[in-house]
């Protein structure tokens, strides 16, 4: 008994340490995930590692295959590390060529390229690592989807191929670009310069995937002095201003857009790329003109004290010798911010800080007169008090009409005071106003005493030190205008009443965040007599810190075939939301299952026919169901969802859920078994033991049947059939006199042939129970086993055996018959003496010695 508890815990112990270096062994192939939507005649790139190998130092070898649509259970051979001929001959051309190529990244990783993709490389992916160890653990094919979309990327510029300017000048390109790929993407766009000499093209400046705007390298300071621009006008055109040229801007000129796709691993890719024409740009240099003459620059104005909504008259006066025929650019200032400029050809330029009020006509400048250049600005504002001066530059014109630039000459500073006015006019907005990002912000600006018309212009800035940029404006008239850069929002100027004036702005982003100002001016026949305006500092709460995930199930503890619900709730959200379910089975791989698309598309990662998802709208939360229909172990394992708002054509990700786990038990196995417990055969017949299985079952149930024999507390297996009756015997020995066969119940019979005094013993009959889970895949229930004795006797043994058995029988009639005769005897006995005793004589004796017999007489007696 020792023996057998020891045999039984070493074995155990044995088979733990098993389990314990076969889950160190787990081979684990991964593929980028799909499906992957890419643009015909553009790359395609396929990542593909492997793990688990007991060398992780050594290089693997992978291969990648195909299955295309058409004929999906067909795989195609494409490329391999290791064998030269692997592909079939419809890509054997393409990839001696190296248009598709297969490359180490690393010893266990590779990279799978097609440099320009066909139609027909359209299908299912598989990525196979071949195994060059003994066993296999783990899995060692990974897929994916790549789906093969038309171009619909265009991009054209109706620029001449050669443009030639002075250095200092402005130019201004523009350039339209647009997609109508019908899934949803990013485009970004760029004006390039490849400059004379230089090996690579640099950009001008940039606006991103994500609507974020950049100058490229060297053109950070022109950027941020205002003096290189991007502006979109409409919906797919984008204008280039550069407002000084610089000898360095020579070069080949031209416009990039690119297309841009959110992968299922929420990684961005290029689809798609297209250039516009390059156009040569000729910048001519400019001779440094030395100022020999003696320029004087005078500023002058009749007041220099004003009040608020007077005009303003700025004279700059230029002296110097030989006066007729010279050419000037003068500027005005008001501290350092440079107000208008006038070019030495007469036209007008303006600081970004005052092109509004350029617009609306409160500043103007002109050249009255060889020597005298004027600004007004009208209504002045308190704002507008401090020193002005003038600047001058002379202007050189060459024979190609060409101007060359000479040093500046300021005129003495001229400080003006403007006071308020006693005009009633009042503004009054909220100070401070919180919005959720996502919801429609709301300013209200309230007027007072207002006299005459008025119009009103809505400002932001977003920090405290940036300049106020225009939003939306409304005239005296009730002309509203929109700035181009909130074109594309959803932006509105009303007046609802005459003293209050409304702004609306739908679907804020934390971007919005700031300053807004409201400048109200009144107007008395066509100009303005009187501004004064109101601010509000708002906060655009993040999405994240309002909305709320969370992941909750009712039965998410379920046997094999259950129906799971899984709910994800989103809470606070009342904006375009797309929801991500994931599927985590181990500690390092997480599967997406599906995609809920804002726009109510779903997108579905691989075979995922166990899932259905429903949708529900409730007060202040969306409730996303994930429902399995028929429970199995493929299901099980830890659930999240993952949401995301849709704001201004930009995702933004939010705080995923609480994991919920899911865990898929097998049913309890009923299974019940009956056999003869106790069996004697005589030596050398064949001997028949029969497990039979009397509990309900399934059609489609499957046993595994395996028989042991026990002998000195030793268990040897003899037979087993597994669920597909494949037969294992345990020696050579066993197969030559041991059978078994299924019979109708169903039955197991064992038929030991020829038994020997050897094959007594305990006999255990060990069937387990496989049922088919809803996606086809076997699992088995717990075991259950039966015991039958086995005695096997000598033939002899056999005879005293039932010499034994009828010995009762003779033991009880053996006296009876004795008895019997023994009466019958005395009977006889008696009889025969009556007969002696009646007076006969007694005749002579037949014995011959006492009496010789007569001879028979002769004729002569």
């Amino acid at each position: 008994m020792r023996c057998s508890l020891w045999s039984f815990w070493s074995a155990s112990l044995l088979f733990c340490l098993g389990l314990l270096l076969h889950c160190e062994a787990i081979v684990h192939t991964e593929v980028q995930a799909g499906p992957l939507y890419r643009v015909l005649g553009y790359p395609l790139s396929i990542s593909c590692n492997v793990s688990g190998f007991a060398s992780s130092s050594t290089r693997k070898e992978f291969e990648f295959r195909i299955a295309k649509p058409a004929k999906p259970t067909f795989e195609v051979n494409i490329i391999s590390t290791g064998d030269q001929s692997f592909g079939y001959a419809m890509y054997a051309d393409r990839v001696r060529r190296n248009e598709i190529t297969l490359t180490h990244v690393s010893s266990n990783s590779v990279l799978f390229e097609i440099q320009s993709l066909q139609k027909d490389d359209e299908g299912e992916y598989e990525c196979s690592v071949i195994n060059s160890e003994g066993s296999y653990a783990g899995t060692y094919t990974a897929k994916t989807i790549v789906k093969v979309l038309e171009n619909s990327l265009s991009v054209s510029s109706p620029v001449s191929t050669s443009l030639s300017y002075n250095e200092g000048d402005a130019l201004t390109l523009t350039c339209q670009a647009s997609s109508n790929t019908i899934q949803h993407t990013h485009l970004s766009f760029a004006w390039y310069l490849h400059r004379d000499g230089e090996q690579d093209a640099q950009p001008i400046i940039s606006l991103d995937r994500d609507f974020t705007l950049g100058p490229g390298r060297g053109f950070e300071g022109r950027y941020q002095a205002g003096l290189i621009r991007l502006d979109k006008m409409g919906e797919a055109t984008y204008r280039l201003n550069m407002a000084q040229l610089d000898l360095s801007d020579q070069g080949r000129i031209y416009c990039q857009a690119q297309e841009w796709i959110l992968d299922p691993d929420r990684s961005w890719y290029s689809i798609a790329r297209m250039n516009t024409t390059e156009t040569i740009l000729n910048v001519r240099a400019r001779e440094v003109v030395p100022d020999t003459s003696s320029l004087v620059v005078r500023i002058s104005t009749e007041k220099t004290t004003l009040k608020e909504g007077q005009e303003l008259s700025l004279s700059c006066n230029v002296d110097t010798q030989n006066l007729a025929g010279r050419f000037f650019s003068v500027a005005w200032l008001w501290g350092n911010v440079e107000l208008a400029r006038i070019g030495p050809t007469g036209v007008l330029s303006v600081g970004p800080e005052y092109s509004t009020r350029v617009k609306e006509g409160e500043l103007r400048a002109a050249r009255i007169s060889d020597r005298d250049y004027r600004l007004i600005l009208q209504p002045v504002r308190t704002e507008d008090q401090g020193e002005y001066l003038c600047r001058v530059w002379p202007q050189d014109r060459g024979q190609d009409d060409a101007f060359t630039q000479g040093e500046a000459k300021d005129s003495s500073p001229l400080l003006i005071n403007i006071s308020a006015t006693e005009s009633g006019l009042s503004v009054e907005m909220q100070r401070n106003v919180n919005v959720k990002e996502g919801d429609r912000l709301k300013l209200t600006c309230k007027v007072g005493e207002v006299n005459g018309d008025v119009s009103i212009t809505w400002q932001h800035k977003s920090t405290s030190t940036a300049a106020f940029t225009s939003i939306i404006s409304l005239s005296q008239k009730g002309v509203m205008e929109i700035e181009m850069e909130f074109m594309s929002r959803k932006v509105r100027a009303t007046r609802p009443a005459t003293d209050t004036f409304i702004l609306e702005l739908d679907e804020v982003t934390t971007s919005d965040s700031g300053v807004y100002q409201c400048d109200v001016s009144e107007w008395k026949a066509y100009s303005k007599t009187n501004s004064q305006s109101g601010s509000a500092t708002v906060t655009v709460a993040a999405t994240e810190s309002f909305v709320k995930v969370n992941l909750i199930s009712r039965n998410s503890r379920v046997t094999v075939g259950d129906d799971v619900e899984i709910l994800c709730r989103v809470r606070g959200s009342l904006v375009p939301t797309t929801v991500i379910w994931t599927l985590q089975r181990d500690a390092q791989i997480i599967d997406n299952i599906l995609t809920l698309n804002s726009d109510g598309d779903i997108s579905w990662s691989g075979d995922q026919q166990a899932y259905q998802v429903k949708v529900q709208n409730k007060e202040n939360e969306v409730i996303y169901s994930l429902v399995i229909n028929g429970a199995s172990h493929r299901e099980a394992g830890t659930y999240q969802c993952r949401a995301s708002v849709f704001l201004e054509n930009v995702h933004k990700k939010l705080h995923p859920s609480n994991d919920l786990a899911v865990m898929v038990q097998n049913p309890e196995s009923n299974l019940i078994l009956t056999s003869f417990p106790n069996l004697t055969r005589n030596i050398n017949t064949d001997v028949q033991i029969n497990c039979s299985v009397t509990s309900k079952h399934f059609a489609s149930t499957r046993y595994a049947v395996t028989w042991f024999h026990q002998q000195s507390a030793e268990n040897k297996t003899i037979v087993s059939s597994d669920r597909d009756a494949l037969e294992t015997y345990g020696t050579l020995s066993n197969r030559q006199r041991i059978s078994m066969r299924r019979t109708k119940g169903p039955s197991f019979e064992l038929t030991i042939r020829q038994a020997q005094l050897s094959d007594s013993g305990l006999y255990i009959c060990e069937v387990v129970e496989w049922l088919q889970d809803p996606r086809g895949t076997w699992y088995q229930l717990s075991q259950v086993s039966k015991i039958t004795n086995l005695t096997v006797i000598e033939s002899g043994e056999a005879v005293f055996e039932a010499q034994c058995k009828t010995g009762t029988w003779i033991g009880i009639l053996l006296p009876f018959v004795v008895f019997l005769l023994l009466v019958i005897f005395l009977l006889v006995l008696k009889i025969c003496r009556r007969k002696g005793s009646g007076g006969q004589k007694s005749g002579p004796s037949l014995w011959a010695e006492d009496h010789p017999l007569n001879t028979k007489p002769s004729a002569d007696d």
